[in-house]
């Protein structure tokens, strides 16, 4: 990344977000750390205003990005659904932002009232605004999620939409789902990386296993039709072994389904990893990946999978960009989202290893979305914006 010429040395970028890495692993975490870590490198002043998520001082200091809370930490979910009361808390404690120092603003769409309390605070101090979109959802989606209350949650998302000067999205799907919501709207397109140089160096971990899933284990992820789909496979090989990575509201119905199922032989369950590097350690001793959610705005794991040579299996719903980045039969399969068809293309994968290029077809596709270049891309339009107010 390079600073564009008439610019100053050191601009104050900062974030909003409630959940910040280390302290809370997601695909929107990652980028997030991934991005200020290296404009910290290129002599930027980062601070991300979040919850406090840790003990002792209000600020702390991670690879050169300081982290802030500007409220206390409360559940991010109640139940399997997002919290309403820790999204009103945190969109207040966003107003202490009126006092602190940035030059330019960007701020997570999750959750979204944030972005209204900033947009005052940025309105006010007459400063620049960006908010980063993950995914859209849609009434239909809302109607699901919330009941009668979709149409609130819907009308919030058009509202908010609408907050900042201009939306970085993370993938052209949502790019097009958000002008498709409001005609003119300024977005920006930056889709996520991933460093293909360091997973080449990264080395499996042992022991391997067959099938694995990573990450939140929630009622959209549908980990639990993956669970089905391993007793279905079970059938055909009765040594296959799953394992699912990752925590949650999920995580005890899962077990109980498993031992339900009698296959307690064949899944087990891990917790996050602390470090990424054990996470793609797993995959790399792994033979194929499953992501069966039906609502992902990217799915940054379908990169780091693919980057390691796992074929991905994905499903085939309206709310999942994730199926985007498969070209069926060449780095994975998009199937329906039932346990038969599930199973039915783990085992083709299994069966098949020779027929499925995954590193190849990602690189080919993605090989210059690493993250410095991500970086450099979201660096230029907050710098630009902070040069231009």
């Amino acid at each position: 990344m390079r600073r564009r010429a008439g610019t100053h040395p050191v601009r104050r970028i900062a974030f909003v977000t409630d959940a910040v890495y280390p302290f809370h692993r997601g695909g929107r975490e990652t980028r997030l750390h991934e991005i200020t870590r290296r404009l910290v490198r290129e002599g930027r002043d980062v601070r991300i205003y979040t919850m406090k998520w840790w003990e002792g001082d209000r600020s702390i200091c991670l690879d050169g990005v300081w982290l802030e809370a500007i409220g206390k930490h409360h559940a991010l979910y109640a139940g399997d659904r997002r919290s309403i009361k820790q999204a009103l808390l945190f969109g207040l404690a966003t107003l202490r932002l009126l006092t602190k120092p940035f030059d330019v603003l960007d701020v997570d769409q999750i959750p979204f009232f944030p972005l209204l309390t900033a947009r005052l605070v940025c309105s006010i101090r007459r400063k620049p605004m960006y908010g980063t979109w993950h995914e859209l959802w849609g009434e239909e989606y809302w109607g699901n999620y919330l009941g009668r209350l979709g149409m609130f949650g819907s009308a919030m998302e058009r509202l908010c939409v609408r907050a900042p000067l201009e939306i970085i999205s993370n993938s052209a799907w949502t790019t097009e789902r958000l002008q498709q919501t409001r005609p003119g709207l300024r977005v920006t397109t930056v889709p996520l990386g991933v460093d293909f140089e360091h997973l080449r160096g990264v080395s499996p971990a042992a022991p391997s296993t067959d099938v694995l899933y990573a990450g939140r284990l929630l009622g959209h992820k549908n980990v639990d039709a993956l669970v089905r789909a391993i007793a279905v496979a079970r059938c055909r090989d009765p040594g296959i072994r799953c394992l699912i990575v990752g925590e949650g509201p999920e995580r005890a119905s899962l077990e109980a389904l498993v031992a339900h199922l009698d296959i307690v032989a064949n899944v087990r369950f891990m917790d996050f990893r602390s470090e990424h590097d054990e996470l793609m350690g797993l995959m790399k001793s792994s033979k194929v990946f499953v992501l069966p959610s039906e609502r992902e705005g990217f799915g940054i794991v379908v990169l780091e999978a693919n980057a390691c040579g796992l074929p991905v299996i994905t499903v085939r719903r309206p709310g999942n960009a994730a199926r985007e980045l498969i070209v069926d039969g060449e780095n994975g399969y998009v199937v329906d989202l039932d346990p038969q068809s599930l199973a039915a293309a783990i085992l083709r994968c299994l069966d098949h290893p020779e027929a499925l290029h995954p590193r190849v077809t990602i690189e080919r596709r993605f090989g210059d979305n690493d993250w410095p270049a991500v970086a450099g891309r979201v660096e230029r339009i907050l710098v630009g914006a902070a040069g231009a107010a």
